[in-house]
């Protein structure tokens, strides 16, 4: 039986690549960070009494950025593949709380790279990187883009995807970058523009009049579905040899399109409740997302099979669902 450990477990991604591995006949162990209230709702049902029979999924409390206690647990758990989704993952966030989010998301990430290599596990392991890295280079972007990212977060991103290549390098570990663009999906945190604009269509059909106030709704992001996006992650450490991987469908669209489709989908006009504000702008914008997906592809066989008009209606319909 094969064995997975993924930091990031309570997350989005997470959850789905927890349904996945799980699916598949793996063993997985989940980090999760102590907390006074339970954080763990995105794999509830997943979740079984650890002493029944056949329990294959394990959670420990700990933290990316303790390096001996993750050094700890990976001697323990001698896990065949690490997912390191753990990280501090809304950019608007990231210029209020810089410092964290380079704890978390850079230092975080090179101490599992590091606790990998002083235990000399034979362990592959995937960095979840991100689109933010492109930053201000046109779109389309691949794997030969320029970096230029635009916020702490994206930052804190690069000396991570950095750091992995060059354990790659020196170490000869199995380390791969994915270079996910945006992925949606139900699960989204709310504080996020597409499930911000999901939910606040599912409570004005459920009544409420209240405004939904966005930033900047010419931005352009290429949108997926998480779902379909963790098999990617999965699929890049099945590969003989690593590499990093651009994974996107390849459409791009407005917020405001987004919005459109959104509103629409209950026969809405968005432009009766959306506000543009000020106050969501980034102190330094990413204005157009558009990834190329060509090496994954032809490597990995894998092609985004939902696109953003699609998963605007899933992700409605889900929050409308939720509200009943």
């Amino acid at each position: 039986m094969p064995r997975a450990l993924i930091t990031g477990i309570t997350g989005q991604d997470g959850s789905y690549l927890t349904e996945l591995l799980l699916d598949k006949g793996y063993e997985v162990h989940g980090l999760i960070r102590r907390a006074s209230t339970f954080n763990t709702s995105r794999i509830d049902h997943l979740f079984k009494d650890p002493h029944e029979p056949n329990n294959n999924l394990h959670l420990h409390y700990g933290d990316i950025t303790d390096s001996s206690g993750i050094t700890n647990l990976l001697r323990e758990i001698e896990p065949d593949e690490v997912y390191n989704l753990a990280a501090q993952s809304h950019v608007m966030v990231s210029f209020t709380m810089p410092t964290y989010t380079a704890q978390v998301d850079a230092i975080g990430a090179i101490a599992l790279l590091e606790a990998i290599r002083s235990s000399k596990l034979q362990t592959k392991i995937y960095q979840a990187s991100t689109s933010e890295l492109f930053g201000s280079t046109p779109p389309p972007q691949n794997e030969s883009s320029v970096f230029h990212p635009r916020s702490p977060y994206a930052a804190a991103k690069l000396y991570a995807y950095w750091a992995t290549v060059n354990y790659r390098d020196a170490y000869d570990l199995h380390a791969t970058n994915g270079i996910l663009f945006n992925h949606e999906s139900p699960r989204r945190g709310e504080t996020f523009v597409t499930r911000k604009i999901t939910r606040a269509v599912a409570n004005i059909v459920g009544g409420s009049n209240e405004k939904l106030y966005l930033g900047n709704l010419d931005a352009v992001r290429d949108w997926g579905y998480a779902k379909e996006y963790v098999e990617s992650m999965w699929l890049m450490l099945q590969q003989e040899r690593p590499d990093d991987y651009v994974v996107a469908t390849g459409v791009g669209a407005t917020v405001r399109e987004f919005c459109e489709e959104a509103f629409s989908h209950v026969n809405l006009d968005w432009e009766k409740y959306v506000v543009e504000d000020s106050r969501y702008l980034r102190p330094t914008e990413v204005n157009a997302l558009v990834g190329d997906s060509t090496k994954a592809r032809k490597q990995l066989d894998w092609t985004a099979m939902t696109h953003w008009r699609e998963l605007a209606k899933l992700m409605v319909d889900a929050d409308i669902e939720k509200l009943k």
